[in-house]
């Protein structure tokens, strides 16, 4: 004989409880008087903790659904929808957030009165959860990708991945400091890449490798017979970069008349190519940088404070190498790789003694010199290990420069040499350690400075 399921009570409630899915009752004033098994197994609430319980368990403060239970309860049933839709962000017993997705209906008497509520629900943490770490890797490989060559763990690395990523979510004008080989133009193109201007043009200029009398050509464009040789009309690269980016690199080297023309540019969103006397609007991001100290340019008066000003809306400092050496190994693996696929030559390690070398170089060209000196190290190398030998000399020479002495008596100095360790010195007390600032007082080269700092053992 085939049972009835309708009319048998006991195997209703047994379907019910093997289901996959929370099923449960409440009365009209908000009540359990119902709970599946399906249900305890999400929320790990039992049926003794749950019947004659308001119904608030199912009401998280992160409903999204048509309304919450008792709230349904009190509503006309002509205004309520046949079947409404559940949302929830709800705690469990053990103190899990868990988040439901369920359907609610309403009961009704002959008389059309509300009398309870029956409702389903199941657990959708798992799905959330896994899709939110989708999301996240998703974002995460793209600021990979964002940061291409930027490579770094330490936490001076990790404060200018995140004033980048700050600098990309607005459209402001940003200024990028840092000395030669940090990485400048990368941290412009990471902060093209992560903003919502990373479908149009990315444009970079070197202002210093551009004669004055063309870099307004070059900035602006002309028209024909402009001067002499303009024999077309040119686009220039605020044109070329329209709804991108437009990157000037050593900014510092401009001129005071193109500092004002550009100027211009930012606050009036314009361009005047040069013999045209009709303006053209442009939309351009304009991201800066320069090696140059520009308050000392504007307290000498080669550089115009007004633009000074407008260019360093939003500024990000790119650390020297020797300030976070604790990411050479990395660099130094990066390259190794990206050389032997450019070289066709397969070098896969560095010898110890060279890293401990190069961890303790100063790196006054830091991260493009480290590069540099790995490619020539690719030339000499017999194996798959770069070794000491296998460095540029001037790299090696380190090992030497500052010996440790089996004599107790210190050097002797003579009075040029203590006259010029005072005079280091002393401008390195001026600007407070910075070594670029104390060369551009000494007159000097960095790498001289550096040197000579070594030589009298003021490294630290």
């Amino acid at each position: 004989m085939e049972l009835d399921f309708r009319k048998d009570p006991q195997v209703l409630s047994r379907i019910v409880d093997e289901m996959a899915d929370g099923v449960f009752t409440v009365d009209a004033r908000g009540r359990f008087v119902a709970w599946s098994q399906g249900a305890e197994r999400i929320t790990g609430y039992s049926e003794s903790e749950i019947l004659g319980k308001p119904c608030q368990i199912l009401e998280g403060p992160n409903c999204k659904g048509f309304a919450k239970i008792h709230d349904l309860l009190a509503m006309p049933p002509d205004d309520v929808p046949g079947i409404c839709n559940q949302e929830c962000k709800v705690q469990s017993k053990d103190g899990r957030e868990i988040y439901i997705h369920g359907n609610l209906r309403l009961l009704t008497n002959e008389q059309d009165e509300v009398v309870g509520a029956v409702g389903t629900f199941k657990d959708m943490t798992s799905f959330l959860l896994t899709n939110e770490r989708i999301t996240l890797l998703e974002e995460q490989t793209r600021d990979r990708n964002a940061f291409d060559r930027m490579i770094g763990k330490s936490a001076i690395m990790q404060e200018v991945f995140r004033r980048l990523r700050l600098a990309a979510q607005s459209d402001v004008t940003v200024f990028i400091s840092g000395e030669s080989g940090t990485g400048k133009e990368l941290a412009a193109r990471a902060i093209h890449a992560l903003s919502e201007r990373k479908e149009n043009p990315f444009i970079a200029i070197n202002c210093s490798a551009i004669p004055e009398t063309l870099l307004e050509s070059e900035l602006f464009g002309h028209v024909k017979g402009a001067f002499t040789g303009a024999v077309r009309d040119k686009e220039g690269m605020f044109q070329t970069a329209n709804g991108g980016t437009l990157f000037l690199d050593e900014i510092g080297d401009l001129s005071p008349l193109i500092q004002l023309k550009l100027l211009r540019v930012i606050q009036e969103r314009e361009i005047r190519r040069v013999g045209d006397e009709t303006p053209e609007t442009v939309n351009v991001r304009l991201l800066t940088a320069t090696n140059r100290d520009l308050k000392s340019l504007v307290e000498e008066g080669s550089f115009r404070e007004d633009f000074y000003y407008r260019i360093h809306v939003f500024e990000i400092h790119l650390p020297a190498l020797c300030e976070r050496r604790e990411d050479i190994p990395l660099l130094i693996d990066f390259f190794l790789t990206e050389l032997s696929e450019e070289l066709g030559k397969e070098v896969t390690g560095i010898a110890r003694d060279a890293l401990q070398l190069m961890m303790s170089y100063d790196w006054p060209g830091n991260v493009r010199e480290l590069r540099n000196a790995l490619e020539h190290a690719f030339v000499t190398v017999s194996g798959e290990t770069i070794s000491l030998l296998d460095l540029p000399p001037e790299i090696r020479e380190e090992s030497r420069a500052n010996p440790h002495s089996s004599s107790s008596q210190p050097r002797q100095w003579s009075d040029d040499e203590r006259a010029e360790k005072e005079q280091i010195v002393d401008a390195l007390r001026q600007t407070e350690g910075n070594r670029t600032q104390a060369a551009k007082l000494l007159d000097t080269s960095r790498v001289t400075l550096w040197k000579k700092m070594k030589k009298y053992d003021l490294s630290d």
